[in-house]
């Protein structure tokens, strides 16, 4: 047993990792350290260069295949697009992205095969200290994302940390999923609520 909380970030060896490895942990880390700001520059700069193309420019592929490495190449992310790194981003086969969306990747984000996500969405992956004096600090910590496969998600949904939506859902425009959503869902609303099922085929 532990006789003090601090005796826990010790025996789990925390120091032995990097700051974008406690990103990716789900731990605190400090997002000003040299590794975290290279990735997010590297980021913000193809999503500069994306902010001037359709998704039918020559450099479209190669410029999006460069932000999120191993994009299915039937998967289209439509600009303009806003990201922190990338390649937190998995998408399966035939994921369709509309206009303006957000993926604050610090965590990873998984969307499934078949899902269709409306404009304006975001997908918020960070969670900053609930107590105003660490908010202070450049310190915040990531939960991942999952969306399921065929789901489909209306215009202005918001997705936050650690939320998982299960296949084949179909989520109400404008919705601000704080909590897990089953498959085969209709859910609405802020908070979002389940409010059906969907019809299975």
């Amino acid at each position: 047993m532990y006789s003090d909380l601090s005796e826990i970030g010790e025996n789990r060896n925390d120091k032995a990792m990097t700051e974008f490895e406690k990103m990716r942990s789900e731990e605190f880390y400090d997002f000003s350290s040299e590794e975290c700001l290279a990735s997010y520059h590297r980021a913000k700069h193809l999503c500069a260069k994306l902010q001037t193309m359709t998704v039918e420019d020559d450099d479209y592929r190669k410029t999006i295949e460069d932000l999120i490495p191993g994009i299915p190449e039937s998967s289209t992310v439509s600009p303009p697009f806003h990201c922190d790194h990338g390649h937190g981003i998995k998408l399966g086969e035939n994921v369709f992205v509309n206009y303006n969306g957000t993926m604050l990747d610090g965590g990873i984000i998984n969307i499934g095969s078949n899902t269709q996500i409306g404009p304006n969405c975001q997908f918020l992956t960070p969670n900053h200290p609930m107590d105003y004096v660490e908010r202070r600090k450049p310190i915040e910590r990531c939960s991942p994302i999952t969306i399921g496969e065929d789901c489909w998600l209306g215009g202005g949904v918001t997705v936050c940390p650690g939320v998982t939506i299960g296949d084949r859902c179909i989520i109400g425009a404008g919705s601000v999923v704080v909590k897990d959503i089953p498959s085969d869902s209709v859910a609405v609303g802020n908070p979002c609520r389940v409010i059906r099922k969907t019809n299975k085929l």
